[in-house]
């Protein structure tokens, strides 16, 4: 679907006019919305706009890193919006001229329609509208970023209710957990510092079609992936450290394990051996005719058992 909005010379906002009779001259600024199109669709921005191949065919093979590409009078931007439950990279290409923005998404975006209703709800403020296309841009580019934040946050929760409840789970279960949590942080993080890195280049450019106003925006939403890549690198370490919690309380579960097994090993071994000797029905052995050597080996037995559990107890062992 191909969907219009053209602001007029008088600052009024008209929709769902036919891509044939947009002719610049008559508008102030015109956003063409290529909204999940259809092949036949999609080919329109070289038949119709005759936009650089290059750039047509970064649209159409997804999935590029954002980036920041000039060409001639016209700017091409490839910005990633996120799905907030798979956290799935969806790519959005938006084309700047002097008084047109071109967005082509393959996926309906709620942040583009937020971006598209709020034109039309604030078509009276001249003040915001009169901008043009960069005011546009900025606005799809804002909506892109506000929605990383949620996904965040949830991370954020489950993180710490993660510490919470770190008693009472099984360690495999726990470190499941963290591993999971790390997971998604990585993807977070491989969309939102590229994303960052060209709003850096956008605000330090001198190709974008913007004056020190519009910067200072473009500068907020640099200030916005700040703070995000602050957020998931405090995350990021504090699943390392849980990690690394879960791991030592773990090692040292086994180390109690090994030493109970240890100390129970040591105590049989010589009880083993007795066992053992008296065990091979040897014809000469006197012990065997003795008429209390069962009760005299049994003593023996106990009495090294008993010793060597106090002497471990002395030792410090059953702490």
């Amino acid at each position: 679907m191909i969907r219009t909005i053209a602001i007029t010379h008088t600052h009024e906002v008209l929709t769902g006019i036919p891509l044939e009779k947009l002719q610049p001259d008559d508008y102030a600024w015109m956003w063409v919305d290529f909204n999940a199109p259809s092949p036949a669709e999609s080919a329109l921005l070289t038949t119709h706009f005759h936009f650089h191949p290059l750039a047509v065919e970064d649209c159409l093979h997804v999935l590029q890193r954002p980036k920041l590409d000039n060409y001639e009078d016209l700017q091409f931007f490839v910005l990633h919006a996120l799905e907030p439950d798979s956290l799935r990279v969806v790519e959005v290409d938006v084309f700047l001229a002097h008084n047109l923005m071109v967005s082509f998404h393959s996926k309906v975006l709620q942040e583009l329609d937020d971006a598209w209703e709020e034109i039309i709800q604030h078509a009276h403020d001249r003040k915001i509208w009169a901008r043009g296309p960069v005011s546009c841009a900025y606005n799809v580019m804002d909506k892109l970023v506000d929605r990383y934040f949620p996904s965040l946050y949830t991370i954020e929760d489950e993180l710490a209710e993660l510490e919470s409840r770190g008693s009472s789970e099984s360690v495999e279960d726990l470190m499941n957990q963290v591993f999971d949590l790390r997971g998604r942080l990585l993807k977070l993080r491989r969309t939102i510092v590229p994303m960052r890195d060209l709003m850096y280049r956008i605000v330090n450019s001198q190709h974008v079609q913007s004056n020190t106003e519009h910067k200072v925006y473009f500068a907020d939403i640099y200030d916005h992936l700040l703070k995000l890549t602050d957020m998931i690198e405090a995350d990021r370490e504090m699943t390392a450290d849980l990690r690394d919690s879960y791991i030592s309380l773990n090692s040292n579960r086994m180390n109690s394990i090994m030493k109970t097994l240890t100390v129970i090993t040591t105590i049989f071994m010589p009880l083993t051996l007795i066992a053992g000797i008296y065990g091979m029905n040897f014809v000469n052995m006197p012990e065997l005719g003795w008429k209390y050597g069962y009760g005299a080996v049994l003593l023996l037995m106990f009495s090294l058992a008993f010793g060597m559990v106090i002497w471990f107890r002395k030792q410090g062992w059953f702490k």
